[in-house]
């Protein structure tokens, strides 16, 4: 590593960013040419031309936020990972002690990801609408750090008693579908709860392509009976949901509340999503 940015969420998760700010530089100083170090908030006011490696010292929302610099570049994206969920650093094994992911840092292999655009909009995990947005939007932030991804949890379970339908019209693949979901999930990453829960087992961040979810019902009890199914591995198409692969899909929508990457975003028109190939080279 010669110039290193290094983008730091020092209010991700249970902010470990701080704490591992000393740290960090110990590994710096032994490690990079030069480097500069700066809070996500002042990211719009740097000039990032001159560095070679980007790193996100933060949860998947700061690493949402590095997305436009490091995306069909020659630049290298590092992750540390300090936030609530750090779902994408699971996905890739990066481990959320620091000491052991500065460890990965410092060997500096790396491989080309996929990304997905949302309506020109970047997303490298998941993007969600229903059931799945509910618990990432409304999730209040105090809870998230006082228990961590625990929190998510209890939501989850809440949230399910309420479940609601919506009806959208879904186009891929040459396919056009009407369906009343509650849930909806396009995901480059598709793992849920570090790698235990996922949506898809077949998920690959270098396929090419994304894989959908659609929740097809509000009965809490066929909520829970598909959660064991997506448990234990047993996916398939039923009338409870629905599982299938794209690089290409649009959602007919007229207003709708989702979220991208663990951050809420408002739609107020058709969302479309794309596959990005080999967008990203990122440190693992």
């Amino acid at each position: 590593m010669k110039n290193v940015l290094v983008v730091s969420n020092y209010r991700a998760g249970r902010k470990t960013a701080v704490l591992n700010k000393k740290i960090l530089k110990k590994f710096l100083y032994q490690h990079a040419e030069h480097f500069k170090i700066i809070d996500i908030c002042d990211l719009d006011n740097i000039n990032t031309t001159e560095f070679d490696t980007i790193i996100a010292m933060g949860g998947d929302g700061t690493i949402n936020k590095i997305l436009p610099i490091v995306i069909n570049t020659d630049k290298t994206l590092g992750i540390i990972p300090c936030g609530t969920a750090n779902l994408l650093a699971a996905k890739l094994g990066i481990p959320t002690n620091i000491k052991k992911a500065l460890n990965i840092l410092a060997k500096e292999n790396s491989k080309k990801i996929d990304a997905i655009s949302i309506n020109n909009k970047l997303c490298i995990l998941r993007f969600g609408l229903g059931y799945d947005s509910n618990i990432i939007g409304k999730t209040p932030q105090s809870l998230k750090n006082k228990f961590g991804y625990l929190s998510y949890f209890i939501a989850g379970i809440l949230f399910a008693l309420r479940l609601k339908l919506q009806k959208y019209h879904i186009t891929y693949n040459n396919n056009e579908i009407n369906v009343e979901a509650s849930c909806i999930i396009v995901a480059n990453s598709s793992n849920m709860y570090k790698n235990i829960v996922s949506v898809s087992s077949q998920c690959k961040l270098d396929d090419k392509l994304m894989d959908i979810f659609v929740l097809k019902t509000k009965n809490p009890i066929s909520f829970f009976i598909e959660f064991l199914n997506i448990l234990f591995q047993h996916r398939i198409d039923n009338k409870r949901a629905m599982y299938f692969k794209t690089s290409k899909l649009k959602i007919d929508n007229k207003w709708t509340l989702g979220h991208i990457d663990g951050e809420k975003q408002k739609f107020s028109g058709n969302i479309e999503f794309n596959i990005i190939p080999n967008a990203i080279n990122i440190i693992l």
